[in-house]
């Protein structure tokens, strides 16, 4: 029996750190049906953090996907769900799954409001084009304002965010909310009874509130139908309410407005009001409408429509290692019916792979499937080589779909096995987190011969040597963090490089004149011009000059640091008939950035990061002056209800152990958050401090 994809919703839930993401998944899967206990946070039991990590620390560190089914207006809705991260360190989760998601639940804390991570998820949705409702969370809280957060969402984010309900009381005296569109009020009694609410009439002292924002939604959904605005002049009490949530529902697919309704998750009070607003308003796989691709051969645009009678197509999005049935590869079929046991083409390796076996996820758990089709998100075992961003496809109708970008690691820290014999295991665990986790990398440094692991912060390096220890066995010796340096030249220099070497037999003999300078900007990379008139450098040896400069711009002149663009210019060239070749272009090109980069006047850069410190008033001097003692640059000072906001740019190698010293200066009560913004100059007076630290020396290394 073929499944109405109509009646699938593949949803996430994102939120800054603490908004009561898990809880809310958690109260999910319990309403569904799917868990038959209540898994809470604070107690390492929620079902969605299965890792150790995640419940010893009550944080989500890996996204986690399940499906479950919610019953609406008598239909089953089939939801795959995912949970993901709110830590800045592990924004690859919430970047993959946005990739691959319909729509997603952007969860706020009605006391904390619009916070720093929640602007960086919803950018990330935005890039994607998910549409999104908004779940205002912690309504039991003291200090909650469901609307004081609409008004943040609509000012922080630019985002037209509309009230579907109101909440009745707030605090402890949180007891339901009033339905805008039924016009009705849903009381709670906070039980773990699958149904624990009645419906009654609007309270009293509410009516007139209820008026003017129902009004306001009636207003803000007749802007996309125009039946609807004829209505709302003539006589707004004839428009029906399934005539509202249809035109609501337009309105979210197009992404002109934010849905917002509010609960308090972890008091079991509004979950089931946002399932029901999942399934009105989220888009199915069939009105998000077909995925858009590449064909592999003939590079032109195609489209896969989301109906299981196309070609197979799916888009891989997180690898992941399990021990019992080793790696799976978690994907989002966009149109067609795989098998289990089948062949699908990779089209990045150009290679055949086999599906051994598909599953179902619930969290860490797999319930084996028989086939996945169009709109499904599932994980599949038996690939051999298998990468995060991996189109897979029918054979026959090859198609490539748009991969992710991922940031590169800021910080690096040195590691070593504690014993001899744990060389090939750390070797082996390395590989494979480096497998799962695109943000993170794993570099041998030549001349120390030392392992270097990559990432995007210190949390993020704690968890992976916590799991090296835990999932691999393996005890390790870490050095001190380190930081990731660039380097770039700032000046544009012409050179020209002949390389020789007689050896007896055949020599080797190239000669280049190349003209090498700053990339333009906004581009990264080796941008590389070819303008070698009357082929005094023949066309097949002009690639290994490309080659050559690519390869060499992995270690700059100064440090070492890689560079991270470059424009080169060949300008013109001799050969030799006979000693001339291919590796001989490629050396001189390897040489000719040796040489030229000294005299371009090299500079050294680091990551600037952006930090968002929240602190009471009391302690805004002495943050201030620390922040001016790490070079840090101060943006903008805003305060809200009993706090102040101190934004800054500050460089990552002056804020290790950040987090200690704030908790000392402000007696534990400032926060902050600091993600990764721009590469800048370091001041000379540190850059050499840094070269010298190195000890590196700009010598050929194929002389």
């Amino acid at each position: 029996m073929a499944r109405d994809l109509k009646f699938t919703r593949n949803i996430g839930i994102m939120a800054h750190i603490d908004a009561g993401k898990t809880t809310t998944s958690e109260r999910i899967l319990y309403y569904t049906g799917k868990t038959h206990k209540i898994g809470e946070v604070h107690e390492g039991a929620a079902t969605m953090d299965w890792m150790v990590q995640e419940q010893e620390r009550g944080i989500t560190i890996t996204s986690a996907a399940t499906t479950a089914f919610w019953h609406y207006k008598g239909d089953t809705y089939q939801i795959n769900l995912i949970d993901t991260p709110g830590h800045v360190d592990f924004t690859v989760e919430v970047e993959r799954s946005l990739r691959v998601l319909d729509g997603t639940v952007a969860t706020f804390c009605a006391v904390g409001r619009v916070q720093p991570q929640s602007e960086t998820v919803w950018r990330q949705a935005d890039k994607y084009g998910v549409p999104k409702i908004a779940y205002v969370n912690k309504m039991d809280r003291v200090g909650a304002d469901f609307l004081a957060v609409v008004e943040e969402i609509k000012e922080k984010l630019g985002a037209t965010a509309v009230p579907i309900c109101l909440p009745i009381g707030a605090e402890d005296k949180f007891q339901g909310i009033v339905d805008l569109i039924a016009n009705k009020a849903i009381y709670y009694d906070g039980s773990e009874e699958l149904v624990n609410y009645k419906v009654e009439e609007v309270p009293e002292d509410m009516k007139a509130d209820v008026a003017m924002w129902r009004e306001k939604l009636i207003e803000a959904a007749a802007e996309y139908d125009e039946s609807l605005m004829e209505k709302f002049f003539e006589d707004p009490d004839t428009i029906s309410e399934d005539e509202i949530i249809a035109a609501l529902r337009k309105a979210t697919i197009d992404m002109s407005i934010v849905p917002a309704c509010c609960g308090s998750s972890f008091k079991n009070k509004g979950v089931q009001f946002l399932l029901d607003a999942v399934m009105r308003y989220l888009p199915s796989p069939l009105d998000k409408g077909a995925v858009k691709g590449t064909n592999p051969k003939t590079g032109e645009e195609e489209e896969r429509k989301p109906d299981s009678k196309e070609p197979f197509c799916a888009l891989v999005f997180k690898i992941a290692t399990d021990p019992f049935v080793g790696r799976l590869a978690f994907m989002r079929a966009y149109s067609g019916r795989l098998d289990a046991g089948s062949y699908v083409l990779n089209t990045r390796s150009d290679k055949k792979e086999r599906v051994a076996r598909l599953y179902q996820m619930h969290s860490n758990k797999q319930n084996p499937i028989e086939f996945v089709e169009a709109g499904d998100i599932c994980a599949a075992v038996g690939f051999k080589d298998l990468r995060t961003g991996d189109t897979i496809c029918a054979e026959s109708n090859p198609i490539t779909l748009e991969s992710m970008e991922f940031p590169d690691p800021v910080i690096g820290l040195a590691v070593e096995p504690k014993t001899q014999k744990d060389l090939d295991k750390l070797g082996i665990a390395l590989a494979k987190l480096a497998e799962e986790d695109p943000t993170f990398t794993v570099k041998t440094d030549h001349e120390t011969g030392q392992t270097v692991i990559s990432g995007m912060g210190e949390l993020h390096l704690d968890i992976i040597v916590d799991r090296l220890r835990r999932e691999f066995g393996v005890e390790i010796n870490q050095g001190a963090p380190q930081v990731n340096y660039k380097e770039a030249i700032t000046a544009t220099v012409q050179h020209r490089e002949v390389f020789k070497k007689q050896t007896g037999g055949r020599g080797k003999f190239a000669d280049i004149i190349v003209e090498i300078g700053p990339a333009d900007e906004g581009t990264t990379g080796l941008q590389f011009i070819d303008e070698v008139k009357g082929g005094n450098v023949p066309k097949e040896f002009i690639p290994s000059v490309e080659k050559g400069f690519k390869s060499a711009m992995a270690n700059g002149v100064l440090a070492g640091y890689e560079v991270q663009s470059l424009k080169v210019t060949l300008k013109d060239g001799s050969f030799h008939p006979v000693d001339s070749d291919q590796l001989s272009f490629e050396i001189c090109a390897r040489q000719a950035f040796r040489h030229a980069c000294p005299k371009a006047k090299p500079v050294l850069l680091e990551p600037i990061m952006s930090l968002e410190v929240v602190t009471p008033e009391d302690y805004m001097g002495d943050i201030v002056g620390d922040l001016n003692r790490r070079r840090g640059q101060i943006n903008a000072m805003d305060s809200t209800t009993g706090a102040r906001i101190v934004k800054a740019f500050v460089p990552l190698a002056e804020q290790f152990g950040y987090v200690t010293v704030l908790r000392t200066i402000s007696s534990g009560r400032a926060t902050s958050t600091m993600t990764f913004d721009h590469y800048a100059e370091v001041p000379a007076n540190l850059a050499k401090e840094v070269i010298e630290k190195s000890g590196y020396k700009n010598v050929d290394e194929d002389e």
